[in-house]
């Protein structure tokens, strides 16, 4: 069995880079299924997520080389089914449903969580390209979704969701007219996807915001992209950096999405010196006990949770 083996009793010192994001990531690997043609996406990290989203792709038909800097070539797509083997260990990859039905027509993706019975978390996904056009079928655990041409629609979500608007958000590229996504998630991913949507020409505008706007166009260019640094993975190292009482400097640090973090770090009582891409933690005196809330960004993120929380045992 693999274990992890930790020498502890020293404060950490020095400096480290944060990754590239992985749930921007994920998303922007989805997005290429949009055009043909060679995308390139630099800055992925090396993760298992990554590892079976790659898998789910070359099974659908895309063409994947490299590592940190991925090639991938989704010219040719053999497939528009997504099998329950390689979506059941992953909730993102349903995202592919909104880039297939677009681009093809036609798609069938197997449902996270197979034939449960009872309201499902995709509900939201399904209902908003009803909308837009799609005509859709749930059968035997697979979402069977038909469309000979997306249009643009309002979509107005019941609550900010980060995997409806990235799915919605794909859709509405190809689709014909304007979609208008009210009440969207506003994560700094979200605006990652968008940006690298923009440089494969999608209109796009609002992300960010709780409202985007997207013109559909007839077709998309390869996406060259660098995704942004892990705004979760930053303030994962920071925090190691306090609950051992070291001083550590987190660089390629997405410090202008980090402000809930960093400022309850702060109310903590670590002194936190910030730069442009670059944040210095040191907590070398006595921590204070806070109260923290979760909340859809740009609050306290859910992800931070539980290293606050083992941070806060020494308060």
């Amino acid at each position: 069995m693999e274990c992890i083996v930790i020498n502890g009793g020293r404060a950490l010192q020095g400096r480290i880079a944060a990754s590239g994001a992985k749930n921007s990531a994920l998303a922007i690997m989805v997005a290429t299924l949009l055009s043909s043609g060679e995308h390139r996406i630099s800055g992925v990290p090396d993760l298992r997520d990554i590892s079976t989203m790659k898998r789910l792709l070359e099974h659908l038909g895309v063409r994947i080389s490299g590592t940190d800097d991925l090639r991938l070539d989704a010219t040719h797509i053999d497939i528009v089914d997504a099998p329950y083997e390689l979506v059941k260990t992953m909730r993102a990859s349903f995202l592919v449903l909104g880039p297939l039905l677009a681009r093809f027509g036609n798609a069938r993706v197997s449902l996270p969580g197979g034939c449960a019975i009872g309201l499902r978390p995709v509900d939201i996904h399904i209902k908003a390209l009803e909308a837009m056009g799609a005509h859709i079928s749930i059968e035997n655990g697979y979402v069977n979704a038909v469309c000979e041409r997306m249009r643009g629609a309002r979509i107005l979500f019941d609550m900010p969701t980060v995997g409806g608007t990235e799915n919605v958000m794909m859709a509405a590229c190809l689709a014909d007219g304007v979609t208008v996504i009210e009440n969207a998630a506003r994560e700094p991913e979200i605006t990652d996807l968008a940006v690298a949507l923009r440089s494969a020409g999608a209109r796009i505008s609002g992300d960010g915001t709780g409202t985007i706007t997207i013109e559909g166009v007839r077709e998309l260019d390869p996406i060259v992209h660098t995704v942004m640094p892990d705004r979760i993975e930053a303030g994962t190292l920071l925090i190691a950096g306090a609950i051992t009482g070291g001083d550590v400097t987190v660089e390629n640090c997405p410090v202008v999405y980090m402000g809930a973090t960093l400022e309850k770090l702060r109310d903590i009582g670590c002194v936190v010196d910030e730069s442009e891409n670059c944040v210095r933690i040191r907590a070398d005196r006595g921590l204070k006990p806070v109260e923290v809330t979760t909340s859809p960004y740009p609050g306290f993120p859910t992800d931070m949770q539980a290293q606050l929380m083992s941070l806060l045992t020494l308060a």
